[in-house]
């Protein structure tokens, strides 16, 4: 495998889980009902700890880009946005400690 497409892909797997968290915190300020901002729900996120549970949500976006580079027979790219998932995973579950 070439070390330069994994890293490519865990850089690619990082920006789309943020990518992803900034959705899902998006989505939740607008399901609030209220005028919250993004950094609010964040905010409450980290106060009422359910931080962790907003971060594997944005993953699913990662799922999104595993599948595209798998169809398109780059392995090593996708393995590099699997190596991102498991990172963010263990980060998740180290705040979750």
């Amino acid at each position: 495998m070439d070390k330069k497409s994994i890293i490519t892909g865990i850089i690619i797997g990082l920006v789309s889980n943020t990518i992803g968290l900034l959705i899902v915190g998006l989505l939740t300020a607008k399901m609030a009902g209220r005028s919250e901002s993004v950094l609010q729900v964040f905010e409450a996120a980290v106060l009422e700890n359910f931080i962790g549970k907003l971060i594997s949500l944005g993953a699913i976006l990662n799922l999104i880009c595993f599948f595209y580079f798998i169809r398109k027979q780059k392995d090593s790219h996708a393995a590099g946005i699997l190596i991102a998932t498991i990172l963010i995973a263990v980060g998740t579950f180290i705040t979750k400690l």
